[in-house]
């Protein structure tokens, strides 16, 4: 086995909402198999550049509010100024949890406006700069296991993630050929931000839990390393 095609040495990734949970997971696992990692996050990221520092990466923080789509984009073009990306995760969401008879239309909007709207027009601004420049890039989306279910209680969240796992297949249809290749993952239950709410719900974590047959929740370091792969050369088909 060729171990340097699982190498991120000397590429750029840039991983959005990287600041906890499993942006943050994803950011310290390409920073250890050597890339360059630009972190993006609302509220602070010192936690995750201590422990990218911890394994001697290297790790650029950007703060941003991806919710604001200008802001957004011009993150983006700003980070490709200082050294072009080779890879873009669209890491960033949110989860807003109500009845759907109760559903308010604002929780509605921001969760699709981030979840989907934001990740469709990053992948977007990334490969205008990445055929601008003649380059090859990747994108990988973080989907959901609830791309594939209706979940309960969190209907503005299983709308988004479904159309997350159809916008990764529409962007690859079309992009695969220009160099561009588009994947997601689909976590099912990881410890984050997200699921801190089940998890404080004695009755819904151990419904939860009987379900997984691993039998505990999942780690962000378990998503890390799947994301190396899709990242790495490992993941191209050579033709």
């Amino acid at each position: 086995m060729d171990l340097s095609a699982f190498s991120l040495s000397g590429r750029t990734v840039l991983v959005t909402g990287a600041n906890t949970g499993i942006g943050q997971g994803i950011a310290l696992a390409a920073a250890k198999a050597g890339a360059r990692v630009v972190g993006v996050g609302r509220s602070s990221l010192d936690e995750t550049a201590a422990q990218i520092a911890a394994v001697g990466g290297t790790f650029v923080p950007v703060s941003c509010d991806l919710s604001d789509l200008d802001a957004a984009r011009q993150m983006l073009r700003e980070s490709w100024a200082t050294t072009p990306i080779d890879a873009l995760v669209n890491n960033a969401g949110i989860i807003r949890r109500a009845d759907a008879v109760d559903y308010s239309e604002a929780d509605w909007d921001d969760v699709l406006s981030l979840n989907l709207k934001t990740l469709f027009f990053l992948s977007q601004e990334f490969a205008r700069l990445v055929l601008a420049a003649g380059r090859r890039g990747k994108i990988v989306n973080v989907a959901s296991l609830l791309s594939f279910q209706g979940g309960i209680r969190v209907p503005a969240y299983t709308a988004s993630k479904h159309g997350v796992a159809g916008l990764t297949q529409a962007l690859s249809n079309e992009w695969a050929g220009q160099g561009i290749n588009v994947n997601a993952i689909a976590p099912g239950y990881v410890e984050s931000n997200n699921t801190t709410a089940l998890r404080a719900d004695p009755d819904r974590s151990a419904s939860i839990l009987s379900r997984i047959p691993a039998g505990r929740w999942g780690q962000p370091a378990d998503i890390g390393d799947a994301a190396v792969f899709l990242l790495a050369p490992a993941s191209v088909l050579a033709l």
